[in-house]
């Protein structure tokens, strides 16, 4: 499993939304609004101007958007802009605030975001069209003429960013699965599109699994839109009707951004206010009963597979099993301060670092060891998928009964399901959920906490 993206277009969305708070920011003082307190006023249209992007989904402009959606989008902002703007006079009592002023202020940045947004709009289609950048290898599967529509607007509409590698006829007798699996590992595709109506329910549980397995994304042609459950996302490329079969909340740029974000203020905190001090009294007594580092520390997989170093309190005495055993009950390599410091997870609690560096998030799939991770990936099914995501100190699984050790296919079955629940249905106040809920179970202790 060597397929890593690679791509760092995830940054445009955050960026985009980074100039233009900096832009309804610096606007206000080329205004004599007759503001009481300018600091206070920037930061309450800095955090309106976030939730109602949030809530708009404004930055969610995807390459295949159609202007007419993009407009929309633009005219809705900034409606509900201008209604908590002018709500700021009446929650904060300032009524010597010029409404003028405020106006001229609106139509200002309501100019400038309008420019800006469709020039850099402009920017990007001819950074995908004329420089061949941020793009993405695509397959389709099938031929029929919605194929051959979608085909030509990949190799006329360049500024989709698609690179269309390969068509494969189902109706062709040398057709197999296997062929096009092979051919998308080797040349690293990206996406692949297949036509509903040309293959069969087993051939499309076999595609569905292998997509899952490898980390690749697949959209469906549909024949007909009605008989589709409405969790599927629905998207139209140009006329073409498209299916994405998960959508993944974590993807969007923007929600990305807020976890990443509430990531850095958290795993700072923590480090500060509690690793600064917990840190020299642990490693005295760890010390004091055994003989080796204070830290351990151990390779694990994480966002896309991609390999990375998970650091943790040391609570066994040095073995050379540690890299491919697990711990288990009653086991003699765990140390009297080991066995604590499990029990509570404080022997977690270095990991916020690799939250600080960005291999971590707070909450998310528990990373395995490597070893662990090759076994369950050939084992049990779906298991990849977790890898679409950052891995977490903590997650749904956990909290649900499934963690530590995994004494039966049963435990990595169900914490496999939900991981992907999580995968699937990621809010920050689920985030929080998990966080609390794993500080209780911290506080009364866990049975597999061991």
């Amino acid at each position: 499993m060597n397929y890593k993206q690679g791509r760092y277009s995830n940054l445009i969305k955050p960026l985009f939304g980074l100039i233009d708070l900096v832009i309804i920011n610096t606007t206000v003082f080329f205004f004599n609004i007759n503001l009481k307190n300018a600091y206070i006023f920037n930061l309450y249209i800095s955090l309106v101007w976030i939730f109602i992007s949030v809530r708009n989904y404004f930055y969610e402009v995807e390459r295949h958007t159609k202007i007419i959606k993009i407009i929309t989008l633009l005219f809705r902002q900034i409606i509900l802009f201008a209604l908590a703007l002018y709500a700021f006079i009446g929650v904060f009592k300032q009524p010597n605030i010029s409404r003028l002023a405020l106006g001229n202020y609106l139509l200002t940045i309501f100019a400038l975001i309008f420019i800006f947004k469709f020039f850099n709009l402009y920017l990007l289609k001819k950074y995908r069209s004329v420089l061949s950048r941020n793009t993405r290898n695509v397959i389709v599967i099938g031929k029929n003429e919605k194929t051959r529509q979608l085909i030509k607007i990949f190799n006329t509409r360049l500024d989709f960013g698609y690179k269309f590698k390969a068509q494969f006829n189902t109706d062709s007798e040398s057709f197999s699965l296997n062929n096009c699996f092979n051919y998308i590992i080797e040349n690293n595709i990206d996406e692949i599109y297949f036509s509903v109506a040309e293959l069969s329910n087993k051939q499309i549980n076999r595609l569905i699994d292998f997509a899952d397995n490898n980390l690749r994304e697949l959209k469906f042609i549909p024949d007909n839109k009605d008989i589709y459950a409405k969790k599927l996302k629905y998207e139209y490329y140009d006329y073409i009707p498209i299916l994405s079969l998960r959508a993944i909340p974590l993807q969007e740029s923007v929600n990305k951004f807020i976890k990443r974000f509430f990531d850095i203020i958290f795993s700072s905190f923590i480090i500060v206010f509690v690793l600064s001090w917990l840190t020299p009294i642990l490693a005295i007594l760890i010390k004091l009963e055994s003989k080796g580092p204070v830290f351990f520390k151990q390779s694990r997989n994480g966002f896309n597979y991609e390999e990375f170093d998970c650091y943790k309190f040391r609570s066994m005495t040095p073995n050379k099993s540690a890299h491919s055993a697990q711990a288990t009950k009653g086991d003699m390599r765990i140390t009297k301060m080991g066995k604590f410091i499990r029990k509570t997870s404080i022997d977690e609690l270095p990991q916020f670092f690799n939250v600080l560096f960005g291999d971590m998030s707070v909450v998310g799939p528990r990373p395995h060891m490597v070893t662990h991770t090759n076994l369950y990936a050939q084992k049990v099914d779906k298991f990849m998928v977790r890898h679409f995501v950052k891995p977490g100190i903590t997650g749904l699984a956990q909290i649900s009964g499934f963690r530590g050790e995994i004494e039966t296919d049963k435990d990595i079955i169900n914490r496999v399901k939900y991981d992907i629940f999580y995968i699937e249905n990621w809010s920050l106040l689920l985030d929080l959920k998990i966080m609390i809920q794993t500080f209780l179970n911290a506080l009364k202790g866990e049975e597999k906490a061991y």
